[in-house]
């Protein structure tokens, strides 16, 4: 079961057209949604350029790339998930290569269980993703605004020769008197004084 309400999108890149069409038939309906499939690095790279992908799942070896470095560099963007299939002979080193970058590796043959249990992981793991983005969006916007009320209490300090005191309660008991947000009252200063 997967997170209700859920669709994540998947770029498949794949040279085998065998592989990939076996792959998203084993996708289930409603919960993998759009499912783009490439036939190597350099095409998974410009529409990595132009969409953001939830999961990134590469059949390695591609005809430009060993697929270690198509991963790491899909991983670097920090939203999305990447699956990194490898022949046996290969899984060893290509998991050595990618797994500091947190990137999933299988290796091939891949069963239908194993698969299904990797997209679970994958999912868990793109909305802990979710949670992180939130969590530093947030704290972006709580410095943003900190920044907004620091430069409209220097306009006040330079302006109305206020204390920084002064220019803090000032502000609050606008924010509270007109019953709008600090933030409002320190844009209607910064717009004031410009």
């Amino acid at each position: 079961m997967m997170f209700d309400g859920r669709e994540y999108s998947i770029l498949l890149v794949s040279a085998s057209e065998r592989f990939a069409s076996g792959f998203r038939r084993l996708l289930p309906e409603g919960l993998y949604h759009p499912v783009r499939v490439l036939p190597n690095a350099a095409s998974a790279r410009r529409a990595l350029t132009d969409t953001r992908f939830d999961f990134v799942v590469i059949n390695a070896p591609l005809p430009d790339d060993n697929g270690t470095r198509l991963a790491t560099d899909v991983v670097s963007d920090k939203s999305c998930v990447c699956l990194l299939i490898t022949d046996a002979d290969s899984f060893e080193d290509a998991n050595f290569k990618v797994l500091e970058h947190g990137v999933f590796t299988l290796a091939r043959p891949v069963s239908v269980p194993i698969l299904n249990t990797a997209l679970n992981w994958m999912a868990a793991a793109r909305e802990r993703l979710r949670t992180q983005e939130k969590k530093a969006l947030s704290l972006e916007e709580k410095m943003e605004e900190i920044r907004l009320i620091n430069r409209a209490k220097w306009l006040l300090i330079e302006n109305l020769k206020m204390t920084e005191e002064d220019a803090h309660h000032y502000i609050e008991r606008q924010a509270m008197n007109r019953g709008i947000t600090r933030r409002e009252v320190a844009e209607s200063i910064l717009s004031t004084y410009r």
